[in-house]
């Protein structure tokens, strides 16, 4: 099995943390997985990043996921459609997804819109498996159980380093030039992230809801 990566958006781009415990960074997703493959092959990416946009309505995963995670359900948002993300105007974008779906958006989810496309984008033209997750569920699952507090806390951020240590994914504390552009939240978002690839690659993943792998927007899953 080659190496995996798990990826997470920071200010100025994307960070990636391999299951070998590398850093890298790269101002497109693009950017980053030819970073991370400059070292050696990629079996699997996992993104946390909506992966498969719906065209008529709420995504049945970011619901489902939304219920699995407890009182960090605040975290899952609704992805927009399709339609309303191919528009650079939000008052345009939250009429189509009123048209769609008989709901507005939210600011937060349009502010998504550059590195949502970003990814579709990319995830199309790529021919490695590409696989959505969401950190708080990636938590959830090492924890057994709902996580208590949110990661913007001290107890939220210890937490998940030692749910992390507990499964094996100890971060290093000198990441590079990583450590210098990302939050601590970033970093441990994409550690989870890639501790899911590696379960993805080893057959262990578990898909909400259940499927086989594939970015295509009728199929759209997120994996812990």
């Amino acid at each position: 099995m080659g190496r995996v990566l798990g990826v997470d958006a920071c200010k100025k781009g994307w960070i990636g943390i391999t299951d070998d415990l590398r850093a890298y960074f790269g101002a497109t997703i693009d950017a980053l997985v030819s970073a991370a493959e400059r070292d050696s092959g990629l079996a699997v990416v996992a993104i946390d990043i909506p992966i498969g946009l719906s065209s008529s309505g709420p995504r049945p995963a970011d619901l489902l996921v939304r219920g699995l995670v407890g009182r960090r359900a605040s975290s899952v948002f609704g992805t927009p459609v399709r339609q309303a993300l191919e528009t650079d105007d939000y008052r345009e974008a939250c009429a189509a997804s009123i048209r769609i779906t008989g709901k507005s958006i939210s600011r937060q989810a349009f502010a998504l819109r550059e590195r949502i496309l970003d990814v579709d984008g990319w995830a199309r033209r790529t021919d490695r498996p590409v696989i959505e997750v969401h950190p708080e569920l990636c938590f959830a699952t090492m924890a057994g159980s709902p996580l208590p507090h949110p990661k913007s806390t001290w107890a939220g951020i210890e937490h998940r380093r030692q749910l992390l240590r507990d499964v094996g994914v100890i971060v290093p504390s000198d990441l590079g030039y990583v450590g210098s552009v990302a939050a601590v939240d970033d970093v441990l978002d994409a550690a989870a992230a890639s501790w899911t690839a590696a379960r993805f690659a080893a057959g262990r993943a578990v898909s909400y809801p259940a499927r086989d792998a594939s970015v295509s927007e009728d199929q759209a899953a997120i994996w812990a």
